[in-house]
């Protein structure tokens, strides 16, 4: 059988331009051109870029690689990864660093006081700032409902302000605070919240008269620290010597930490405020700055009165608001002398 072959092979039709095109798989964009074009976003749309961090993707250049920022080992981070995008280059006023320095020391302070003790009851100042950081990511708003405690009629909302973790990140760079002044981020119970941001009201009334009497360089400890430091104190101690007995072990810590033990238990204040001075007599280059230390606690009429008791016994600094006192009083009636040395929020 024969085959009658042609002279040529046929010749391979043009590709158009479209249909090159089809046929080629398209290139899939490298992550920096990725990050780029989310910049450019961000600028065209700034009421858009205030989004949770954990939705945004950051890149560094490594050597030759560009690297996800979320697969590098945490310690090997740059220091301001936590901080967005929006937030780099901002310049802050001195009420914006005074604010985030104070909100991060105390972890939520009520709007009111910032106005109060930061703005000069400027309120519309406070809030085209707030305004500013929140566009920014670095503080967040909320308002949250009062205690009630047993209270007749409406119950207050108290709108507070909290860093988030770009705030706190910040704070850290433009406050100039100590390296072991220990900064908070996010609100943690939103049922105590009332008595939280009482805190920092009673440490404002606690360091004016520190400060009358020559206390300088204010340091803040809050109980969540203190917590921390006695538990891991007693879990060492216990490590060390499992057959010793517990309330020998307290007493040890409690005397560690200058802290009083009532009924078996280490009382811990609201707050630690940590402070240096000289001795009247003394120069500042005598032996260097002496340390002390004012313990502070708000009451609240939710407090019982064992718990009361208890507080008084300690030895602390204890503030308590105008209505808060009235139910306390009522509410102890044979033990008035618990509440002589309440001072008043």
């Amino acid at each position: 059988m024969r085959f009658d072959l042609p002279d040529e092979l046929p010749r391979e039709l043009p590709r158009t331009r479209q249909t090159r095109e089809k046929e080629a798989p398209p290139l899939e964009p490298s992550p920096l051109e990725v990050h780029r074009e989310s910049l450019r976003a961000q600028s065209q749309h700034p009421r858009r870029v205030n989004q949770p961090l954990s939705e945004s993707r950051h890149y560094e250049l490594r050597g030759q690689d560009l690297v996800d920022v979320h697969d590098i080992p945490h310690d090997q981070r740059p220091q301001r990864n936590h901080i967005p995008p929006q937030a780099i280059g901002v310049s802050l006023r001195e009420e914006e660093v005074k604010l985030l320095s104070a909100v991060g020391r105390f972890r939520v302070i009520s709007t009111s006081d910032l106005a109060k003790t930061i703005y000069g009851d400027r309120m519309a100042r406070l809030e085209r700032d707030l305004a500013f950081l929140r566009q920014k990511g670095l503080v967040q708003v909320d308002t949250v409902q009062a205690r009630r405690d047993g209270r007749r009629g409406q119950s207050e909302r108290i709108e507070v302000v909290t860093l988030t973790r770009a705030g706190r990140d910040m704070a850290r760079q433009t406050s100039g605070l100590p390296d072991d002044q220990r900064l908070y981020a996010g609100l943690v119970k939103p049922r105590e919240v009332e008595h939280d941001s009482q805190i920092y009201r009673a440490y404002r009334k606690e360091a004016e008269r520190i400060e009358r009497s020559g206390g300088t360089n204010l340091r803040v400890r809050l109980d969540f620290e203190l917590k921390a430091q006695i538990q891991k104190a007693i879990y060492a101690a216990r490590k060390a010597n499992p057959e010793r007995d517990m309330s020998t072990i307290k007493q040890e810590v409690a005397g560690r930490f200058d802290l009083p033990l009532v009924n078996d238990g280490i009382q811990i204040p609201d707050a630690r405020i940590d402070y240096d001075f000289v001795r009247e007599g003394e120069h500042d280059n005598d032996q260097g700055s002496r340390t002390g230390h004012a313990d502070v606690e708000v009451l609240t009429s939710a407090y019982r009165p064992g718990h009361l008791r208890n507080k008084a016994q300690a030895g602390f600094h204890v503030y308590a608001s105008p209505s808060d006192r009235a139910t306390l009083t009522a509410r102890a009636e044979d033990e008035h002398h618990l509440l002589d040395n309440i001072l008043e929020l």
